[in-house]
């Protein structure tokens, strides 16, 4: 994959994230919705592949983790 692509997915990533934190926060949706999970399990695939890219091995496992718990609950909605 190009660089500035993988950049784009890790900016996504990011901005995902920090969008569902905000909803949540702000009690706009539940922390058992559906789209929270699906705004962290895409975001934390976006930071993983760009984290993958630049070696950042901590960020790799960090949101590994993020995706696993984001898989698991969204299984829960099916």
């Amino acid at each position: 994959m190009k660089a500035s692509f993988i950049n784009i997915l890790g900016w996504y990533g990011a901005l995902a994230i920090l969008i569902a934190f905000a909803l949540v926060s702000f009690n706009t949706i539940s922390s058992n919705s559906y789209i929270y999970q699906v705004l962290n399990l895409t975001g934390s695939v976006g930071i993983l592949i760009n984290a993958k890219r630049k070696k950042d091995f901590p960020a790799v496992a960090l949101n590994a983790c993020w995706i696993i718990i984001a898989l698991i609950a969204l299984i829960r909605f099916f």
